[in-house]
């Protein structure tokens, strides 16, 4: 267990650096729209998003209606639907643990799942267990802790949300560069290139989702077959 473990944090780490600029950066808004550390922990344990926690202190602000952000909040991480399509089987075999790994199946514990390279002395399921774990732990103590101090220490937090852009950009660098069929990245991009011309960049994630997740269905036969050889070599 205690090698699972410190290949869950060290795996996890780069999560943890991106988030430190993002999640301070969130407890103090949190904190200047009034709502002090407690809110702020709340809302980064139960809503766990950030871009939509992010939109939640200008709507609370604002006095905007539930539906509004019940939407809003629907239209932001209808992606997650697509994510879990990739984990059904493996998140099953996973018995009670199942239901929290598919709760916290965010943009950062989705890349880091997608990156897992196992040692045979590392146990599978307490690895996705506890690589899941640390991000979570990651982002709601540093936005506790932006929300407490952050208002202490100036910056400019304009910008400072493509840290995790650019984290993701990194991922995906690296699986490329030791994958054997590159064909999934190749339509992602093309399918995202062509949607964001057609519906803008507001609305071509999910579009863009969809029509990727086909793709992937209909050559499903061409782009397995060299995973599966992979795996028994």
């Amino acid at each position: 267990m205690a090698k699972t473990l410190r290949y869950a944090v060290k795996h996890s780490f780069p999560i943890f650096i991106s988030f430190i600029p993002v999640g301070l950066a969130y407890g103090v808004l949190m904190q200047n729209a009034g709502y002090n550390f407690l809110w702020t922990g709340a809302c980064s344990l139960f809503v766990m998003a950030g871009s939509l926690q992010y939109l939640m202190v200008s709507f609370f602000a604002g006095g905007v209606s539930l539906a509004t952000v019940a939407i809003m909040a629907l239209l932001l991480n209808s992606r997650h639907i697509f994510y879990g399509l990739s984990f059904i089987e493996k998140f099953r075999s996973f018995g009670f643990w199942k239901y929290f790994l598919i709760y916290s199946l965010t943009d950062e514990n989705y890349s880091l799942h997608c990156s897992h390279d196992f040692d045979d002395d590392i146990d599978e399921k307490w690895a996705y267990v506890l690589t899941a774990l640390m991000p979570i732990l990651y982002w709601v103590v540093l936005s506790i802790l932006g929300a407490l101090i952050g208002t202490l220490i100036p910056f400019d937090t304009t910008g400072i949300d493509f840290a995790l852009t650019a984290l993701f950009i990194v991922i995906l660098i690296e699986q490329m560069s030791g994958a054997d069929n590159r064909l999934p990245a190749l339509l992602a991009f093309v399918s995202s290139i062509v949607c964001l011309i057609l519906f803008g960049p507001s609305n071509f994630i999910l579009p863009s989702l969809v029509i990727t997740v086909a793709l992937l269905t209909i050559l499903r036969s061409r782009i397995e077959p060299q995973n599966t050889k992979k795996e028994e070599n």
